[in-house]
């Protein structure tokens, strides 16, 4: 429930205030709203955040009323769904991680050697409402259920005052909208299981999908088919940015990796090698250079080197996974670079430098690294 900071919807109420308020209060207006069938859920607040490519992602941020009583239809639905989940399905779900996606896409890739890189266009935009409660209806037999859904789904969107309906798509943002994205495209997982496995492995997080394939004829009728599915269930592909991959000449990025098959120091063969794509390079660089950018002098050098941490923390947790050797190495230079840069606009052009002071702060900051000798591979 504390999901985008325990922010506020279009009502202005954030978690903070709930609790002032009295939470046991707050929570027992909402059971009685729900029994007497009084509930109605307030339309999303649209806000934006970048995304990698220089783009703006959109979300829709329910209010914490309705990210409660989504939460707790999530909690009561979600394992029905997931007794019949599909295995190859990684996204959003319980016990499940994109690292575990990256390493099944690595492991099959040992002897794929066609890749699709299928991208819906639009997914969340243009989930299609009626095709996603009749998928609903299947295993939700309870009215009441299927009511809230459906008034989630309708509830609109509210941006700069102005507020506009929701016909089709489910916004991001909200509690249950990664578990009906995923309900919505199990249709694809079930197609591929009953039908087309045989053309390859299909690896699928959230709306992100790719199917590795041992030859180009199967990964042709591979992208033939996905594209029909796609019709079936209202979607279609993304006209440039899906493609085939010849993995003896190219390679391509899922999940944050880029994939590409070098040869092995061991058997001086080909062999799948992962390492963080070029768009997460350049995000955690953003990110560094906003801690260490001129406008942070006059924080505390500690502050600056806990803000940093947390970044390299997290980001080295996620791409220790592959062979991230020099890529952590090449951050690592970034990080002092950028570090070094600000210790010399705080000393002034009259200030002495001391490389040597510099390098002993450096040591004793408590600094972390991206790379880690024993940890990460080459």
């Amino acid at each position: 429930m504390r999901r985008n900071g325990g922010s506020a919807g279009i009502d202005g109420i954030t978690i903070e205030d709930v609790e002032s308020g009295g939470v046991e209060e707050f929570l027992g207006r909402i059971v009685r709203d729900l029994k007497a069938g009084e509930y109605r859920p307030k339309p999303v607040l649209r806000v934006y955040i970048p995304k990698p490519d220089g783009k703006r992602r959109p979300l829709g941020i329910p209010t914490v009323r309705d990210r409660v009583v989504q939460q707790a239809c999530r909690i009561v639905i979600e394992p029905i769904f997931e007794a019949n989940f599909r295995d190859n399905s990684y996204g959003f779900r319980p016990r499940r991680s994109a690292a575990q996606a990256v390493k099944v896409v690595k492991e099959a890739l040992v002897k794929g050697w066609w890749v699709v890189d299928a991208d819906i266009e639009s997914y969340f935009d243009r989930i299609d409402h009626d095709l996603l409660m009749s998928l609903l209806k299947r295993r939700i037999s309870d009215r009441r259920v299927l009511k809230l859904i459906g008034q989630w789904l309708r509830a609109g969107v509210m941006e700069e005052g102005d507020w506009s309906s929701t016909e089709v798509g489910s916004p991001q943002g909200g509690v249950i909208s990664p578990l009906l994205a995923n309900i919505y495209l199990h249709v694809l997982d079930m197609y591929w299981a009953e039908q087309d496995v045989f053309l390859g492995k299909l690896v699928r997080y959230a709306d992100d999908s790719v199917v590795i394939c041992k030859t180009r004829r199967h990964a042709e009728r591979t992208l033939a088919k996905i594209k029909w599915i796609m019709t079936r269930i209202r979607l279609s592909l993304h006209p440039i940015k899906t493609r085939i991959v010849d993995m003896g000449r190219e390679g391509f990025d899922f999940l944050g990796f880029h994939f590409h098959k070098m040869k092995s120091k061991k058997t001086r063969k080909l062999a799948p090698y992962i390492w963080p794509g070029q768009k997460a390079m350049r995000s955690v660089r953003e990110k560094i250079h906003a801690i260490t950018t001129r406008k942070r002098l006059n924080n505390p050098p500690e502050e600056v080197v806990k803000y940093l941490n947390l970044v390299i923390r997290g980001w080295r947790n996620y791409f220790r996974i592959g062979n991230s050797t020099k890529k952590f190495q090449d951050l690592d230079r970034y990080v002092r670079m950028r570090l070094r840069q600000l210790a010399r606009t705080r000393k002034g052009a009259k200030g002495t430098w001391s490389e040597r002071a510099f390098d002993a702060w450096v040591k004793h900051s408590g600094l972390v690294y991206f790379y880690q000798t024993g940890v990460c591979r080459a």
